[in-house]
């Protein structure tokens, strides 16, 4: 029916600007005909979706998904948006690290190591060490790295090209080939013709300048072609010649003769010109490409190919082994420094943000601190931060650290349990009414909303009859209608 008649419960990114909400409430309201709407932050929900009832309703809540990381601390169930920091990290950075790493590591496979399979082998292979330094001594070892290192298997194809030919396929193939490269030398001779023969009419031209008795024009022709004398001019006139019958010569027995015949890769008057020479040792290339065909087509003995081969896996050759990689690429998020972002990482972020409490609202704070988030899924991403808050932390203070049930699907859960809770109450829906009263950007706050601030425009200040009489003194002056709008 081109509406949408139920409301809407919308997740918005934490401190969301009001022209993202009017603009996404413009189309909710306008396009789709909702009749009421909810805007909340994803980790809020699944902060409330957690919370047990023995659980405060104050805490400090690390949210770290796909492209940042949040710190948001939550005081008598509401969001303090003054002291939310945000770490422009998450798992798209950890997985573009990996990625590099294991580019440097195996060239080879450069184009197999794709982004999808280093976001799976995040999933599935890394994990957070409690202490890196300490972690990385341990990799040292090489009986550690025996026992914790994991391999991953690229994909590859066993078949190869040259056993699923036959002798006949072969020899039609060999036979293809030849005629390319006979085809090829037979316009390298014609390019090469044509090249020779205007240098020699260029060089004869100068020597007739020379019998005319135009002395200037015919030294000006000899500076700019590099030379000294007359004697040396007639010296480059007779290699042309040469050549050029040279190859004359082999273009008609190249039309007589079926074979293939190649030419010399050296250029006959290589100091004339050193395009000819780039562009003959481009030549000698593609030639040497087919050495292995020419020698082929020679008599010789057949040489008894041995019967024993040596075995070569292919599969082990396509194996990816992950040792320190493993632990480098999460670590990011505690030390941006390892890819060069010049960023704090969650535990510089966490004692900033306490610091900016009273010791009584830290207390309250640590009790509850809650990780959720698709990146905060590593092992050993709890201990890692408990160690880090029994650093930061005063002696003998006590500290809780809670991990989501599902740090990936509990903001939709806890989205699904706001919307069937209130969904006859009027606390956190904006109607229409709400919407045409008193704009877009408006949001009715509620336990898992962001914090509505008001747009305040700046009064504008009177415009006085000075101000003014500038203006009706040029506006007859000017007779052009634009000028005057």
């Amino acid at each position: 029916q081109g509406c949408v008649d139920h409301p809407i419960v919308l997740t918005e990114a934490v401190c969301n600007p009001l022209y993202s909400r009017q603009m996404m409430s413009e189309l909710l309201f306008e396009c789709y005909q909702v009749p009421k709407v909810s805007y909340g932050v994803d980790s809020l929900y699944s902060f409330y979706h957690n919370r047990k009832q023995n659980w405060p309703c104050s805490g400090l809540v690390i949210s770290s998904g796909y492209q940042c990381t949040h710190v948001l601390p939550v005081l008598e169930g509401r969001l303090d948006a003054k002291n939310c920091k945000r770490i422009n990290l998450g798992g798209c950075q950890a997985a573009v690290y990996l990625q590099r790493l294991l580019q440097l590591k195996y060239p080879g496979h450069f184009a197999a190591i794709t982004l999808s399979r280093m976001e799976e082998i995040l999933h599935e292979h890394s994990y957070i060490a409690e202490d890196y330094i300490e972690e990385l001594q341990k990799w040292r070892s090489p009986e550690y790295y025996e026992n914790n290192m994991h391999k991953m298997q690229l994909p590859f194809s066993n078949k190869l090209l040259g056993s699923t030919l036959t002798s006949e396929e072969k020899q039609e193939r060999r036979q293809q080939q030849l005629r390319r490269l006979q085809e090829l030398n037979a316009r390298r001779r014609e390019e090469k013709l044509q090249l020779d023969q205007e240098r020699l009419d260029r060089l004869l031209y100068i020597q007739e300048l020379l019998e005319d008795g135009q002395m200037d024009q015919f030294h000006k022709a000899l500076v700019e072609l590099n030379m000294d004398s007359a004697e040396e001019l007639q010296s480059y006139i007779n290699k042309l010649s040469l050549s050029v019958e040279q190859t004359k010569q082999k273009i008609l027995q190249a039309e007589v003769n079926i074979e293939v015949d190649v030419v010399d890769s050296k250029p006959e008057t290589p100091d004339l010109d050193p395009l000819g020479s780039e562009q003959s040792l481009e030549d000698v290339e593609s030639i040497n490409e087919f050495e292995p065909l020419f020698a082929e087509e020679q008599p010789e003995v057949e040489k008894p190919v041995a019967a024993v081969q040596p075995v070569f896996n292919l599969a082990e050759y396509h194996q990816l082994f992950l040792g320190t990689e493993r632990i480098r690429a999460p670590e990011i998020v505690f030390q941006p420094s390892l890819i060069g972002e010049d960023q704090a990482g969650i535990a510089e972020t966490m004692q900033y943000v306490l610091e900016r409490y009273s010791k009584e609202q830290q207390a309250i704070l640590v009790q509850n601190v809650f990780l959720t988030g698709g990146n905060t899924m590593y092992p050993g991403l709890k201990a890692r931060v408990q160690k880090e808050l029994l650093e930061m932390r005063p002696f003998q203070s006590s500290f809780q650290v809670h991990l989501a049930s599902s740090p990936v699907l509990d903001a939709w859960y806890g989205a699904r349990d706001w919307a069937v809770e209130y969904m006859t109450r009027e606390e956190g829906w904006i109607t229409r009414k709400d919407y045409e009263e008193k704009g877009g950007e408006y949001l009715k706050e509620h336990c898992a909303s962001n914090v509505y601030v008001p747009i305040r425009l700046p009064k504008q200040a009177p415009r006085t009859a000075e101000a003014l009489a500038p203006s009706r003194v040029l506006t007859p002056s000017t007779g052009n209608p634009c000028e005057q709008a």
